[in-house]
C-alpha cells in the first residue's frame, strides 16, 4: 500500500507498507509492515502521518491488526509503537572473524536485554497493558492510541 503526501496538489513524500494478505487464509494473523520513506521537503510531524498514522488507519479500517513499524528508535513509543527484540542469522566464512562477529553479538544480546527492560518499564500503555516480552513476535499493535488527528500546515496523505 502506498501513501502519498501532496501539497497545493503535488506530491511531497510517501511512504510504503507490506501487507500479508494471504495470512488470513492461511489462518495467520495479518500483517503489514512498514515503512519505506522518501521525500522531497522537510516537513514537521509528516515523517509519522505518513509512515505510522495513516498506515495504522488504513490496517484498523481493514482488520489488520498487527503493524510492523521497523527496527530502531524509542521515539516510536511515543506513537504507541513498542520496540521488540529483531533477530538476524549471519553466516561468515572466516573463522577468526566469525569468532569475533560471536564474541560481540553475546556481549551485545546482554546490552540489548537491559536496554529492552529499560524500556519496557517506560511504555506510554497503563499499567496492566500486556506488553512484548522479550521472543514475542510483534513490533506494535495498531490500536487507537496510535492514531493522531490530522497533519496540519495544508498537507494530506492519499
Amino acid at each position: 500500500m502506498l501513501f502519498i503526501a501532496e501539497q497545493a496538489g503535488q506530491p511531497v513524500a510517501c511512504s510504503l507498507i507490506a501487507v500479508d494478505d494471504a495470512a488470513a487464509h492461511a489462518g495467520r494473523e495479518p500483517v503489514a509492515w512498514g515503512r519505506y520513506w522518501g521525500a522531497l521537503a522537510r516537513v514537521d510531524s509528516l515523517h509519522f502521518e505518513a509512515c505510522y498514522h495513516q498506515p495504522i488507519e488504513w490496517c484498523l479500517a481493514h482488520g489488520i491488526t498487527r503493524f510492523e513499524g521497523g527496527a530502531q528508535g524509542e521515539h516510536k513509543m511515543a506513537r504507541a509503537l513498542l520496540p521488540v527484540t529483531t533477530r538476524s542469522a549471519h553466516w561468515l566464512a572466516h573463522p577468526a572473524f566469525a569468532s569475533a562477529v560471536q564474541d560481540f553479538l553475546a556481549r551485545e544480546d546482554a546490552g540489548m536485554a537491559h536496554y529492552m527492560n529499560h524500556l519496557r518499564q517506560r511504555t506510554p500503555f497503563k499499567a496492566d497493558a500486556h506488553l512484548p516480552e522479550p521472543g514475542d513476535n510483534m513490533q506494535g499493535h495498531a490500536g487507537p492510541a496510535a492514531i493522531s488527528s490530522p497533519p496540519k500546515d495544508g498537507f494530506h496523505t492519499r
